[in-house]
């Protein structure tokens, strides 16, 4: 995978990357790997909520109740928080021979990576699969590219990662296109490809 010369708006979309193929063969150089949400991972929320801002809208209209203006502006702001996850052309999380690249972070070269690991835990009924990549050193010192100046727009929308005081980059796994297993083999075998040709 090559990262070519492109604009850097602090977003992903604006690099231009090729010979990026979902990972079926080897060498992963010859690959690279890439994932975005799968479809009907966010439709339900995002236009579940849309629907119920537009009838507490039009319920306060008529009644001018500030009880359902907050429930009207509530929904909207959950339907705009999930949004992105109802785009699921655009592309979230990869990797190749630089490192791991991740909407809205940037590029994480191979050398700052410690550990790929992935972790699972409980909220009440539903099990949360992540992925957890522990950094060498402080999140700014560690990106080969930053992506983390997004347009003004989209400043409030959901992303794929948060990060931790001990500097580890989080993911939930769960919208995404593969399952958790697979998303972590296939950037596990990238890094320990990449890392050892360095």
């Amino acid at each position: 995978m090559k990262f070519l010369s492109g604009r850097n708006t602090g977003c992903s979309d604006y690099w231009v990357i090729e010979n990026m193929t979902p990972e079926h063969s080897s060498p992963p150089s010859m690959t690279g790997y890439r994932i975005g949400y799968a479809k009907g991972k966010g439709e339900f929320r995002v236009y579940i909520c849309m629907v119920l801002s537009a009838i507490f809208v039009t319920a306060w209209i008529f009644s001018k109740s500030e009880i359902l203006l907050v429930l009207a502006i509530f929904f909207g702001g959950a339907s705009y928080y999930f949004y992105p996850l109802i785009e699921t052309g655009k592309m979230r999380l990869g990797a190749g021979e630089h490192g791991i690249f991740i909407e809205g972070l940037g590029i994480i070269p191979w050398r700052a990576i410690k550990s790929i690991s992935q972790s699972m835990y409980s909220i009440r009924t539903i099990d949360i699969n992540e992925l957890n990549i522990k950094l060498a050193g402080p999140l700014p010192k560690m990106l080969m590219a930053d992506w983390r100046s997004m347009p003004r727009y989209r400043l409030l929308m959901k992303l794929p990662w948060s990060m931790t005081r001990d500097n580890t980059v989080r993911i939930k796994l769960e919208p995404f296109e593969s399952t958790p297993d697979e998303i972590v083999a296939a950037l596990t075998r990238n890094w320990r490809y990449f890392e050892a040709s360095y």
